[in-house]
């Protein structure tokens, strides 16, 4: 399997760590992750948005290795998130996972179900 990050040179340039477009090429499997919540397995939610990060981060691995996959099969992510003041404040969640692995990515501000909840990732995946 090939995974090519890219950015095309005439368009606009990435605004954060993400590519514009990925191309993959293999005889392979997808998986297809449902947004993931910063909440733990019974359903509460801590209070800030570090903690919230990092549990969908975890939240998300939990999926992906059930899959036999990790966070670096990744090709296409969605982030929501219910405030826009909380995007720093997940910038390191998503660092300590993703390191330099840079999929293409789409950021959302919007409501989420739940007011408690702070951010939700959903992922597709190849492997």
């Amino acid at each position: 399997m090939t995974i090519r990050p890219f950015n095309a040179p005439d368009a606009p340039q990435p605004l954060a760590a993400y590519s514009q477009a990925v191309e993959v090429n293999a005889a392979t499997r997808t998986v297809y992750v449902s947004g993931q919540l910063g909440i733990h397995a019974d359903g509460t939610a801590p209070e800030g948005i570090a903690a919230q990060a990092e549990l969908a981060w975890h939240n998300l691995g939990a999926q992906l290795a059930a899959a036999g996959l990790t966070v670096h099969n990744i090709v296409k992510m969605t982030f929501i998130f219910a405030d826009r003041a909380d995007l720093a404040g997940a910038r390191p969640a998503r660092e300590a996972a993703m390191g330099a692995h840079s999929p293409a990515t789409t950021v959302i501000i919007a409501g989420l179900v739940n007011p408690a909840w702070k951010i939700e990732i959903e992922a597709i995946a190849v492997g």
